[in-house]
C-alpha cells in the first residue's frame, strides 16, 4: 500500500530570528511581474544613495611623531605591524588594531629616507641623510636594553631609497648611483651608473626578483637587471617622477607618480608610451602604492588629498581628504586589501577604509546577500544618468575645486592653440599627439 504525504522544508518558512517576518513563497515567473525593471531601478537608485550616506572612510589617526612623516613600511607577514620614519630621524613601530606605538627610537641624524624588511623578516634596514645603512632587529628588545643597530654601514654616497630582494639576502640602494649590497658585507657588490645626478626611488619587482627600477632626477625612469653589467633601458619624461610601484600581479607593469599631477602606468616591453595616464590630482603626486590584488592603486599628492584609481581607469573612483590633513608624503595599501595608511607633513598617520562605505566586522549571511544584491543592481543600472551622476559625485575642498577648473581651462587653451597651429600649417608639420605620447621625450637603450 502506498501512502502519500505532504512535506515542507523548514528553511523555507521558519524565521531566522524572533523579530524576523515570516517568509512568503514567491513565483519568479517574469510574466507575473511586469514592473520588475522599474522596481529594480528604484532599488538601484536607493542603493547608490545609501552608499553615499554610509561612506565614512576615515578610521583613526596615529599620533606621536614630532616631525613630518617621511616614509612607511608594511610588515610582509603581519597585518598589525607598521613602521614609520620621520624627518627628524625617529622610527616608530605601530600596532594598528590597538592604534598604539610599541617602539620608538632615534635611528639616523636627519631624514629617514627608506625602510625595508629583509627576506626572513627578522630584521629591517633603514637609510638616512647621514649616509648610513643600519640593520635593526624586528623583535622588541627587553625593557632595560637600549635600541642598538645590529650592523651599521657607512656609505660613500648619498642615499635616497632602498628595496630588498624578496628571497635572497640582497638589497639595493639608490642615491648618486645605484648599489647592490649583501647583508653580510659592508661594501657594495655591484654598482650601476648611467651618467645622471641622482636617483630618487628604487623598487624590486615582486614577481621577477632580478629586475628593479629607479626614478631619476633627470626626469628618467631606468630599468636594471641584476644579472646584467649595466642598466637595461630608460624612458625620459617631460617632468620628474617622484615614486614608482610595481604591480604585484603583473611582472611587466609599474605605475609612477609624476610632478605633472598625473600617474603613468607602463609596460616594460614597450616604454615608448604609457599604457594608461591617470589624471585628477591638481598638484604634484608624491607617492603611489598598489593593492595586493593588483587591480587598484592609491596615490597621495601635495594637493592634500588621497585618490584611489583602477589600474585601467584614467579617473579616480574615490577621493579622501580631511580639514587637518596637509601635504601627503607617503602612502600604503594594507596586505589584506581593506585599509589605506597615509602619512603627511603635519606629523600624523591616518588609517582609511579602502572602500568608503564598507561595513567593518563580521557580516551576517542575510547582510552579505543584501549587499551583493545591491552591488549587482548598481552594476546593472550603472549607465543610467541618475545612478551614474550620484555614483561619481565627490565633494572636494574649495582649493581643489578651483584648481581643477583652472587646469581644465589651461588644457582647453593648449588644445585650441594646437588645433589652430595645425590648421594653419602644412600637412604633417604639426603632428597630432595623444595624451599618452605628449608627456614622453624619448626612450634610450
Amino acid at each position: 500500500m502506498k501512502v502519500k504525504i505532504l512535506t515542507r522544508n523548514p528553511d523555507e518558512y521558519l524565521r531566522e530570528t524572533k523579530r524576523d517576518i515570516y517568509k512568503v513563497p514567491r513565483n519568479f515567473d517574469p510574466a507575473l511581474h511586469p514592473f520588475e525593471a522599474a522596481r529594480e531601478y528604484t532599488r538601484a537608485l536607493n542603493s547608490v544613495k545609501l552608499e553615499k550616506i554610509f561612506a565614512k572612510p576615515f578610521i583613526g589617526c596615529l599620533e606621536g611623531h614630532r616631525d613630518g612623516v617621511s616614509c612607511l613600511c608594511k610588515h610582509p607577514t603581519q597585518l598589525s605591524t607598521l613602521l614609520s620614519g620621520a624627518f627628524d630621524g625617529e622610527i616608530k613601530v605601530w600596532n594598528l588594531p590597538q592604534r598604539t606605538c610599541e617602539r620608538t627610537f632615534l635611528a639616523h641624524d636627519g631624514i629617514i629616507r627608506g625602510i625595508a624588511f629583509n627576506a626572513t623578516h627578522e630584521y629591517f634596514i633603514t637609510i638616512g641623510d647621514d649616509k648610513t645603512i643600519k640593520t635593526w632587529k624586528a623583535e622588541k628588545p627587553m625593557l632595560s636594553v637600549e635600541e642598538e643597530p645590529v650592523n651599521t654601514i657607512i656609505s660613500k654616497t648619498i642615499l635616497t631609497g632602498i628595496s630588498h630582494h624578496k628571497t635572497e639576502p640582497i638589497f639595493a640602494t639608490c642615491g648618486e648611483v645605484c648599489h647592490l649590497w649583501e647583508e653580510t658585507r659592508n661594501e657594495p657588490i655591484r654598482t650601476f651608473k648611467w651618467g645622471i645626478d641622482s636617483l630618487l626611488d628604487i623598487k624590486y619587482n615582486p614577481v621577477q626578483p632580478n629586475l628593479f627600477a629607479t626614478c631619476a632626477s633627470d626626469r628618467s625612469i631606468i630599468l636594471y637587471d641584476a644579472r646584467d653589467t649595466g642598466p637595461l633601458r630608460r624612458v625620459i619624461m617631460k617632468l620628474r617622477s617622484n615614486k614608482l610601484c610595481w604591480n604585484p600581479m603583473e611582472a611587466v607593469t609599474f605605475t609612477c607618480a609624476n610632478e605633472d599631477y598625473n600617474l603613468y602606468t607602463y609596460d616594460i616591453r614597450n616604454l615608448k608610451k604609457p599604457v594608461y595616464v591617470h589624471m585628477d590630482h591638481v598638484q604634484a603626486v608624491i607617492d603611489v602604492d598598489y593593492s595586493p590584488t593588483g587591480k587598484e592603486f592609491v596615490a597621495g599628492s601635495y594637493d592634500k588629498s588621497i585618490r584611489i584609481f583602477g589600474m585601467d581607469r584614467e579617473h579616480c573612483r574615490e577621493v579622501y581628504h580631511t580639514r587637518r590633513m596637509q601635504r601627503l608624503t607617503c602612502i600604503g595599501w594594507s596586505l589584506d586589501n581593506k585599509y589605506i595608511i597615509s602619512g603627511s607633513d603635519e606629523m600624523n598617520l591616518r588609517v582609511w577604509k579602502a572602500r568608503a562605505s564598507e561595513k567593518l566586522g563580521v557580516l551576517k549571511p542575510r547582510e552579505k546577500v543584501a549587499l551583493n544584491y545591491s552591488e549587482a543592481l548598481k552594476q546593472k543600472f550603472a549607465a543610467h544618468p541618475q545612478v551614474k551622476r550620484i555614483a561619481r559625485h565627490r565633494h572636494v575642498p574649495k582649493h581643489i575645486y578651483n584648481a581643477r577648473n583652472e587646469l581644465r581651462t589651461i588644457h582647453q587653451k593648449m588644445k585650441r592653440k594646437e588645433n589652430n597651429r595645425r590648421a594653419h600649417s602644412k600637412k604633417g608639420e604639426v603632428p597630432f599627439l595623444s595624451e599618452k605620447e605628449r608627456h614622453i621625450v624619448r626612450e634610450d637603450e
